[in-house]
């Protein structure tokens, strides 16, 4: 069965991963259920999702967890929603241009009152960014399971550790590549990068590799 796109892009609007904070096998079995690359203008969260999964295609059978949370994302698209419950740019505030009279400017103050009130107590949006970090030791007899505990070992509010690996970058070196999710008013990364930088007994540089927005 196909995956629900429009349940999907819900969750994600607010979620980085299926569940939990990192890729894992609810992630492989939604996106194995997406047919194809999501429209990016009608299911952004669901499309930026997508491409971070498929960057992983080569450790899908290796990423932990089960495949159970996933099961909720699969199936045909859920039902229009009723116009009550419809986008705000669809209520109509000002009624018919027939109704001129003293009734008919009453509704309409009434509704114009409900309408502000409505956007005044809507939650204000919190700015989120994934980002890969590329972390460079001083050389191949770097200890890298030290280094990375050493840099997970920065907490800080609106700073969330994700997946990590290490990859090669040749005479036997490997850098340390993970995967961290922020909130942008809360984390500066360039303030990010001095705190790793701190650690010099492993670390000799780190660079963003990639980083999208939530």
């Amino acid at each position: 069965m196909s995956a629900n796109l429009t349940k999907l892009e819900s969750h994600l609007s607010t979620r980085s991963y299926v569940e939990g904070y990192t890729p894992s096998q609810a992630d492989v079995h939604v996106f194995k259920a997406v047919e194809s690359a999501p429209d990016a203008t009608k299911n952004p969260h669901v499309a930026r999702w997508y491409k971070h999964i498929q960057s992983y295609a080569a450790e899908h059978a290796d990423l932990p967890g089960s495949s159970t949370a996933g099961e909720a994302f699969i199936g045909g698209e859920a039902p229009a929603t009723d116009a009550a419950e419809g986008d705000d740019d669809e209520i109509d505030l000002f009624g018919s241009d027939d109704e001129e009279d003293a009734e008919a400017e009453r509704i309409k103050a009434e509704r114009v009152a409900a309408y502000n009130a409505k956007k005044a107590n809507k939650p204000k949006t919190i700015a989120k960014s994934v980002v890969t970090l590329d972390v460079k030791p001083w050389d191949d007899e770097t200890d890298m399971e030290a280094l990375e505990k050493a840099v997970r070992s920065i907490e800080q509010d609106g700073l969330v550790w994700g997946a990590s690996k290490l990859v090669a970058i040749g005479y036997g070196i490997r850098k340390l590549q993970i995967t961290i999710v922020i909130e942008d008013e809360k984390v500066s990364l360039d303030e990010l990068q001095e705190k790793v930088a701190e650690f010099d007994d492993y670390v000799q540089s780190s660079d963003v590799a990639a980083m999208q927005k939530l």
